[in-house]
């Protein structure tokens, strides 16, 4: 965990000193409406996670049926199986952020850190997810090129309404000393 408080604050140090602040009030608005965005990230995930695990098996029926066919008329091998390990693997992965998404919203509401953690950890694992679909049949460097600006931009809106969110002590989240907090 010490690995992650560090990378936490190397990230508040680029997010949050080094980059531009958002207007209070768009942090206002952000800290408002996040545990709602989270919620609906977490159930559009897990319909996503669901709807590639379907695709995934319909089309490896096609797939077994379209070789069976070809076999039974002597006709070559067309496809091996599309249900890889780096597809399993991705979906894992992606259940897994959902799960952080969902599990953020009432701490969210409550403007407690550990909410703030659960997104923090979705955005890292958003990343993770683009580096396994790269070595899919599915990705490509392009793929990861968009998690990774999707992820930045999230991290940083994310950083930026961080002081809003208290500990378990009660105590505000460190916020750098040249903001001001939302």
């Amino acid at each position: 965990m010490s690995a992650l408080r560090s990378l936490e604050n190397n990230l508040n140090e680029l997010f949050v000193k080094q980059a531009p602040p958002l207007p209070s009030n768009a942090k206002k608005a952000l800290a408002q409406y996040l545990p709602w965005i989270s919620l609906i990230l977490g159930l559009l995930t897990l319909y996503t996670v669901y709807t590639v695990w379907h695709w995934a098996h319909l089309a490896n029926n096609l797939i077994n049926y379209a070789n069976s066919i070809s076999a039974t008329y002597g006709g070559p091998f067309i496809a091996p199986n599309r249900l890889t390990f780096g597809i399993w693997l991705g979906l894992a992965v992606l259940l897994v952020e959902a799960l952080l998404y969902i599990l953020a919203f009432n701490n969210l509401q409550a403007r407690k850190k550990p909410g703030w953690d659960f997104l923090f950890y979705a955005m890292l694992i958003n990343i993770v997810y683009g580096i396994v679909v790269l070595f899919t049949d599915y990705g490509s460097l392009g793929n990861l090129m968009w998690t990774v600006i999707g992820s930045g931009l999230g991290l940083y809106l994310l950083f930026q309404i961080r002081g809003n969110y208290k500990t378990a002590g009660g105590k505000a989240a460190k916020a750098s000393k040249n903001t001001k907090k939302a």
